[in-house]
């Protein structure tokens, strides 16, 4: 499943993005669990949310928490990540990723198959 992250951009501490995750044409994620991870220069990539196969269940790091808010849409093959009261921290490539073998959504990487190219969110002080 070819994955497209999109909705990046350039924007001022305390202000919002919302990020979107969609499949390439023809194939769809709504049976999979969907974690959306970030990487900044020197540092590993982390987990930000997850989201299950049914929306049912959302899980959220420890530094986005009540910031964030990670939703989908399966009749569009749509995730997406809602980031409010931005943070220079936050600063980051941010990378969708799908589990087809994980339908609850994990934190952990290493449980995702599919990964987008990745949207840059840049927040400036």
């Amino acid at each position: 499943v070819q994955l497209q992250a999109s909705g990046g951009g350039l924007v001022q501490a305390g202000g919002s993005l919302r990020l979107i995750c969609t499949a390439a044409s023809g194939h769809t994620f709504s049976n999979y669990g969907m974690g959306w991870f970030r990487q900044s220069p020197g540092k590993e990539r982390e987990f930000v949310a997850a989201i299950s196969w049914n929306g049912g269940s959302t899980g959220y790091a420890t530094s986005v928490k009540g910031r964030c808010t990670i939703s989908r849409d399966n009749a569009n093959n749509t995730v997406y990540l809602q980031m409010n009261s931005l943070k220079p921290e936050d600063t980051a490539v941010y990378y969708c990723a799908g589990a087809p073998d994980w339908p609850y959504g994990a934190s952990s990487a290493a449980r995702y198959t599919y990964w987008g190219q990745g949207t840059q969110v840049t927040v400036s002080s």
